[in-house]
């Protein structure tokens, strides 16, 4: 289902089950409110980045957009959900997210700590985009295909745009080495994650 030049383009070293989006399709209400506050914790980390880096004026620029248009993709989710008369259900643990945080590297100070908070964003950045791009490729329904397709374009952007803020601020070569730690790191979470139609991640 998933192409390995998709694989690669994102950076990720393992492509999603191809069971996922048929089984993601068994009970849209599910995957469509993990969708949704998926969304709402992007734009709550991007607040965040915000409130916790203010004296770092380009992050504030390029990530203070993020916010609302993250809460805009919360609000279309919910709009998405009215319209096929489900409701939104109680948020879930994230297993997913869960694990990529203890994968972050404590102290080194406030700095150090910005680089894996962006390495963490981009991450989760760049796997939500395959799994749009798998939903708008492969979703039995149509109108799911097209709007999955425009969070799928949205992802990919903010995906590269964390990755960039990181190589401004800090050592490229540095940056790129603990990228490739997160990325192997992130395969073998993601192998060892049940496969359920009811995550996003």
């Amino acid at each position: 289902m998933e192409t390995p030049a998709t694989v690669q383009m994102l950076n990720l070293q393992l492509p999603t089950d191809p069971r996922w989006v048929n089984l993601a399709e068994m009970d849209l209400g599910e995957i469509l409110t993990d969708h949704a506050y998926c969304e709402q914790k992007a734009a709550t980390s991007c607040i965040s980045l915000v409130q916790g880096y203010p004296d770092y004026p380009e992050l504030v620029r390029e990530v203070a957009p993020i916010v609302t248009e993250e809460w805009g993709h919360f609000r279309a989710v919910l709009a998405e959900l009215d319209k096929r008369g489900l409701e939104l259900g109680r948020q879930r643990k994230d297993e997913y997210v869960n694990g990529l945080m203890k994968f972050l590297q404590k102290g080194g100070g406030r700095e150090r700590a910005l680089l894996e908070k962006l390495l963490l964003c981009a991450l989760i950045e760049a796997r939500s985009c395959e799994r749009f791009r798998l939903l708008s490729l492969y979703c039995a329904d149509e109108d799911l295909r097209q709007f999955y397709h425009k969070f799928m374009v949205a992802e990919a952007g903010h995906y590269v745009l964390f990755i960039e803020l990181a190589r401004k601020y800090f050592d490229r070569e540095k940056v790129d080495a603990r990228w490739k730690e997160f990325l192997a790191y992130e395969a073998e979470l993601l192998q060892n994650l049940e496969v359920r139609g009811d995550r996003m991640h």
